[in-house]
């Protein structure tokens, strides 16, 4: 997961937020009609005017959906559920557990390919 870095100022024009999410910006309005969280003022010239925590919100959403695969709706749920990304994830097994599964897989791979062999034969 990459950290961008976010200038230290109030408010960010669309452009600005698009161009530090690497989206276009036709995507943050979607994402803006998809994740109520993430909503921009409006200047007297109707130009959206987003703040750090909507940048944030963004950011965290680029990464679900581009970085982890989540769907739009997974992505809203996980959010909803006061996650952020990289918070959670894969359940993380001490070595020797990750080593004794990997042989075993290994094992019924070879069981698995031996009983294939054996009916090409026959």
């Amino acid at each position: 997961m990459t950290k961008t870095a976010i200038p230290d100022k109030l408010y960010f024009k669309i452009g600005e937020v698009a161009k530090m999410a690497d989206v276009p910006t036709h995507v943050l309005r979607y994402w803006e009609s998809e994740f109520p969280g993430i909503n921009p003022k409006r200047a007297n010239s109707k130009q959206r005017l987003y703040r750090r925590q909507d940048v944030e919100l963004i950011l965290d959403i680029k990464t679900l959906l581009h970085e982890q695969g989540y769907t739009i709706a997974g992505a809203r749920k996980f959010l909803e559920s006061g996650q952020k990304p990289g918070q959670a994830g894969a359940v993380i097994l001490p070595n020797t557990k990750v080593s004794e599964t990997l042989q075993t897989i290994k094992q019924e791979l070879k069981e698995l390919q031996n009983l294939l062999t054996s009916k090409k034969e026959n």
